[in-house]
């Protein structure tokens, strides 16, 4: 199929040149539709309009300003060539201030008139594919998640190809990231979305209960069952199992499970009757699943059955501008549920939103923005009602540390210690806390209630200075 050709609408009154521009746009290959007058050139802009418009100002019953001004205000997907024969800057400016994308001045040769239209259309296929790009990948929420940061589109957009598909999602993430948020989005995208979904967080169960709490039990079948019961597997038939902290899984119980997600079969504890369910499973963890396989705590075979589709979650401390958007999100829910006044963050506090590591992540925040709220009633968030440690206080920080650094932190110095250089002391606490985190900065850093870039830029001056 031949590939059609791009359209361009000319709006020209006079008949001899309209002929005229039409030939040179159909040989430089063009598909033109005329309009003689204005009327007729805005019934063609709201039944198609065409990526391109040659646009002469002086028309027999409107100005082309008019209609120029009309496809700004309107948002059309045109990118409109004014042409005049009164050319002066002042027409110019003001054609252009309307959104007009270039000029042409009468008379013009075919050459000038098809470079020009040229380069109006791809002007246009750019801004449809930014416009596009925008609409696909810059969200700032989709499927109760909130971000518009880059790591979160590539996670949107993970979520949105795997969601029609009954493989499994393996998602991992540092704990407050959102990883049963990430599992519901994956379900509600899905076609079982209308289906049940059934969350287990495997850490928050006995291991002696977990089978019964993942399979079901028959009535008698151990001290405490008095009548039958279904599992989360039987109360997910037809929609989606939501493992949480999957690694936390005695490995007894990981050999059941994979024959489960192997035959899709399952007996009640106590029972000797095999049940059919279909289930579609989605797991998480906050751990690192190869280092629990290569430490003989999670089986490998169900490691290769589980981990189909892998998707790490970003700790908030990498999703830069998302902190403010959550925030703001959080501020005005929390304000309305408990009837507040707040509206916002005042300059100071952004900048100490943007600058904490938050090692709790989500959660973190929050915990913090509902404490600001329940605690406090005025329009502005402001330094002094922050609650620790973003309000600077170093004891809920400093306790932390002491539990890692106990050296540098709770233990006196003695009576006789000569004075040391401030800098020299900070040198070393600051080592020394990383060191007790095993060279995890963001960690040390969150300890110390100061920014990792505080301490990525004090570690460089340091070896300057020793390089020098």
């Amino acid at each position: 199929m031949a590939e059609s050709k791009p359209r361009v609408l000319l709006v020209e009154d006079t008949r001899s040149l309209a002929v005229v521009y039409e030939q040179y746009l159909a040989q430089d290959g063009y598909e033109v539709v005329l309009a003689d007058c204005g009327q007729q050139a805005l019934a063609q802009l709201m039944a198609s309009p065409p990526p391109v418009v040659l646009l002469d100002l002086e028309l027999p019953d409107m100005s082309g300003m008019d209609i120029l001004q009309q496809i700004t205000e309107q948002q059309l997907p045109c990118s409109v060539v004014v042409i005049t024969a009164h050319g002066s800057v002042d027409v110019a400016v003001e054609a252009m201030r309307h959104g007009a994308f270039d000029f042409l001045t009468k008379p013009f040769d075919g050459k000038r008139l098809c470079a020009t239209a040229r380069n109006a259309l791809t002007h246009q296929q750019l801004s449809s594919l930014v416009a596009q790009y925008r609409e696909n990948f810059e969200r700032s929420s989709f499927a109760g998640f909130i971000g518009a940061s880059m790591p979160m589109q590539a996670v949107y957009r993970i979520i949105e190809s795997a969601a029609p598909s009954k493989a499994t999602v393996f998602i991992t993430g540092e704990s407050g990231t959102g990883k049963e948020v990430c599992a519901e989005a994956i379900h509600q995208c899905s076609p079982r979305g209308e289906q049940p979904f059934i969350a287990l967080n495997c850490a928050a169960i006995p291991h002696d209960l977990m089978e019964s709490e993942i399979f079901g039990h028959v009535k008698g079948s151990f001290t405490g069952a008095q009548g039958d019961r279904k599992g989360a597997a039987s109360l997910a038939d037809g929609g989606t199992l939501f493992l949480d902290e999957i690694c936390e899984m005695d490995l007894d119980l990981q050999s059941k499970l994979l024959r489960f997600i192997q035959t899709g079969t399952l007996q009640r504890v106590g029972s000797g009757k095999l049940e059919t369910v279909d289930v579609r499973f989605v797991c998480a963890t906050n751990r690192d699943p190869l280092v629990e396989v290569k430490a003989g705590r999670f089986r490998e075979d169900l490691y290769y059955r589980l981990h189909v589709i892998p998707l790490s979650l970003p700790p908030l401390r990498e999703r830069g501008e998302d902190i403010l958007l959550l925030a703001r999100d959080l501020l005005l829910r929390y304000a309305k549920e408990e009837n507040k006044r707040f509206k916002d963050f005042d300059a100071n506090v952004v900048r100490v939103l943007l600058d904490y590591p938050w090692p709790g992540n989500v959660r973190e925040l929050q915990n913090v923005v509902r404490n600001i709220v329940v605690l406090n009633d005025k329009e502005l968030v402001s330094l002094d009602i922050l609650p620790p440690p973003l309000n600077g206080s170093r004891s809920g920080a400093m306790l932390a540390l002491a539990s890692v650094v106990p050296d540098a932190v709770s233990a006196p110095a003695p009576r006789s210690a000569p004075i040391r250089p401030l800098w020299l002391v900070e040198k070393e606490t600051i080592e020394q806390a990383i060191a007790s985190c095993d060279g995890n900065i963001p960690k040390a850093a969150a300890l110390l209630e100061i920014s990792p870039s505080t301490i990525y830029r004090k570690k460089q001056g340091w070896e300057e200075t020793s390089l020098g």
